[in-house]
């Protein structure tokens, strides 16, 4: 099972980042603008936002196992729809359809954690399948200008049909796996729900730790998708190739798969709070540092980038799955809350970047407002450990 969701959300982050090395192939061709082309990023964040909280009523009244097959269809689909996009508005849409079924993935894996995994097996279970999405992101930075651009004469449209082939297979192969008797016999009997959808998001929102963490979900969002979609473009606007600029921008992600699979694990208890502070303070090192001449500083920042990137959503995840309020019952719940407002923020974050820099003509403004959203986070870290540390005087 876990195999499976790390597929597909392979697909997923292979699907998200394939379009920022082909931001100015598509935009040339099309007749885009930098704000055009960040609405374009940012329009399956705003699908997202709507679909997300249906999404957590689907996962946990029909289980994960339908719920990541259409997922996975989905993103398929989307892919298939960008190859053929003629304008503005066909790709906006093709994109957009991207947020039909991410929610479904996004919700259905914590879910699916929580079923399968207990204690510290689900710190290094999300960073497990966290790794998929930086494992994705490497072979769309890396490989798309470099190896699937040629191969396909450099058409954008025949690479973008290699990757949906790609998530098409994956879909297949998690039907094989859920058609397992255990995997149904789970899935059937562990993911009922109790009491009315309404009453299950309400509980959850008046618990303090959930709140946080979903304010909290928003930044990290707003951080994470503004430099996914925009880092090669900055740095090939520095003065990198394509191609190079695809290489240095893949080397977050590449940190990203080493330190998920090391520091969601040590997020327990106490820890949590600790961590995530140290994280936003990789996050705003990183883009003080940042800068488009190869060598030790911009190493070091994208670095910094890649632990802080990849750690903060499951670390968020796992302070939400560990508050007391929160079980396997309703993950499917609380998972679309976060990443209902989590989403918003990916909405605003590539949006932002592109109309600031058409109207500065750079990215150094959009990198100091990162800087400044990483201190506003990091702050944020106090008034949860002391909610965290309510929970343990209440209920031991």
């Amino acid at each position: 099972m876990l195999t499976g969701a790390w597929m597909i959300y392979c697909s997923f982050g292979l699907l998200i980042t394939a379009m920022a090395p082909l931001v100015n192939v598509i935009s040339a061709e099309l007749g885009l603008s930098r704000t055009a082309m960040g609405s374009v990023l940012g329009a399956w964040p705003l699908i997202y936002v709507g679909a997300s909280i249906p999404a957590g009523a689907v996962v946990d009244r029909f289980g994960v196992r339908p719920s990541l097959l259409i997922a996975a269809v989905v993103i398929a689909l989307s892919g298939v729809m960008r190859a053929f996009a003629f304008d503005y508005q066909s790709l906006f849409v093709s994109v957009a359809l991207f947020g039909l079924g991410a929610p479904l993935l996004s919700v259905g894996a914590p879910k699916l954690v929580s079923l399968w995994f207990d204690g510290r097996e689900r710190g290094l279970a999300v960073g497990i399948y966290m790794t998929s999405i930086s494992v994705g992101g490497i072979l769309g930075l890396a490989l798309t200008n470099s190896v699937v651009m040629p191969m396909t004469g450099n058409s954008w449209r025949l690479t973008l049909l290699v990757y949906a082939g790609f998530a098409v297979a994956v879909a297949g192969m998690w039907l094989l796996i859920v058609s397992r008797p255990v995997s149904r016999a789970v899935d059937g009997t562990l993911t009922r729900v109790s009491g009315s959808l309404l009453q299950s998001y309400a509980a959850l929102i008046r618990v303090p730790v959930v709140q946080i963490v979903l304010v909290m979900g928003a930044g990290i969002f707003f951080f994470g998708h503004g430099l996914n979609n925009w880092l090669p473009e900055m740095l090939r606007a520095g003065g990198m190739s394509p191609v190079l600029a695809g290489y240095w921008a893949a080397l977050p992600t590449l940190v990203g798969i080493v330190a998920v699979l090391v520091i969601p694990r040590l997020a327990t208890g106490p820890r949590a709070s600790f961590i995530l502070f140290a994280l936003f303070g990789c996050a705003f090192l990183s883009v003080l540092m940042l800068n488009t001449t190869p060598g030790l500083a911009l190493t070091t920042a994208l670095a910094l980038m890649g632990v802080a990137r990849s750690c903060l959503m499951p670390v968020a995840i796992l302070v939400l799955m560990e508050s007391h309020k929160v079980s396997s019952q309703n993950m499917g719940a609380a998972s679309a809350l976060f990443f209902t407002t989590g989403e918003s923020g990916a909405v605003l974050g590539p949006l932002m970047i592109g109309f600031i820099a058409d109207q500065t003509g750079g990215f150094a403004l959009s990198l100091k407002i990162l800087a400044a959203l990483s201190l506003l986070l990091a702050l944020l870290v106090v008034p949860l450990a002391r909610a965290q540390r309510q929970i343990v005087d209440e209920h031991g």
